[in-house]
C-alpha cells in the first residue's frame, strides 16, 4: 500500500495529519481518533497509538511501540519497543527505548533510557506519576517507582523507590584561573 493511501485512511478515521507530505506511516500502524500528527513524523511497524495523542514534529516512532490515550511525543522524540500509559508526556529531545512506562509520567527535556551496553538490551520501568527531570539518563535495568522524581542532570543506575527523589550527579568543581593568559590570547 502506498504512503498516500495509508495517510488518507488514517485521516478518514479521525486522525489529524497536519502535513501529509512530510508524514510517513507504515501500513500496520493503528492510530486512534483525535490524535494529531505534526510535520516530519515517521511511525514504523506494529505501532499502536491511542486516542487524543499529539505526535511530533520531528518524531520517530520505531517498531513495537504502544501509546495509551492522550500521550504526547513532541519535537525530536524517538520511541522504540516501549509502552507509554495514558497522559504520559515526552515534550522534546527524549529517547525512550525498551521501556514500560506508566500513566501520567513526565519526561523532562533530554531524557535518555540507556538500554544497550554493547552486548545486551535491558528494560526500564517507570511507574505511574513519576517525574523524570531534564537531562536524566536512566541506565537499564532500572525501575523508577510510582510518584518518584529524578533530579535534573542525574544518571540513575539504581532503582528509585516510590515517592522518592533520586539525585545522581557529580558535585560541581571550579578550577580558578584554569585558562592561562596564553590560551586567552590565542582566541
Amino acid at each position: 500500500m502506498n504512503r498516500e493511501v495509508i495517510i488518507e485512511r488514517h485521516m478518514r478515521n479521525g486522525v489529524d495529519i497536519v502535513d501529509p507530505a512530510t508524514t510517513f506511516i507504515d501500513e500496520d500502524v493503528t492510530i486512534g481518533a483525535g490524535t494529531v500528527i505534526l510535520p516530519f513524523v515517521v511511525i514504523r511497524g506494529g505501532t499502536s497509538i491511542g486516542e487524543g495523542c499529539e505526535i511530533g514534529p520531528f518524531t520517530h516512532i520505531r517498531p513495537g511501540v504502544r501509546l495509551g490515550d492522550k500521550v504526547k511525543a513532541g519535537a525530536f522524540v524517538e520511541l522504540k519497543n516501549s509502552t507509554l500509559g495514558d497522559c504520559t508526556h515526552a515534550g522534546h529531545l527524549t529517547y525512550v527505548g525498551d521501556s514500560d512506562v506508566g500513566k501520567s509520567v513526565n519526561f523532562g527535556c533530554g531524557t535518555v533510557t540507556v538500554n544497550y551496553d554493547g552486548k545486551s538490551k535491558y528494560r526500564t520501568v517507570i511507574e505511574d506519576g513519576a517525574f523524570i527531570g531534564c537531562n536524566t539518563n536512566l541506565v537499564a535495568p532500572v525501575t523508577v517507582g510510582a510518584g518518584a522524581y529524578t533530579a535534573a542532570g542525574s544518571t540513575v543506575t539504581g532503582d528509585v523507590p516510590p515517592d522518592a527523589l533520586a539525585i545522581a550527579r557529580a558535585r560541581q568543581v571550579n578550577k580558578e584561573d584554569w585558562v592561562s593568559p596564553e590560551k586567552r590570547s590565542q582566541e
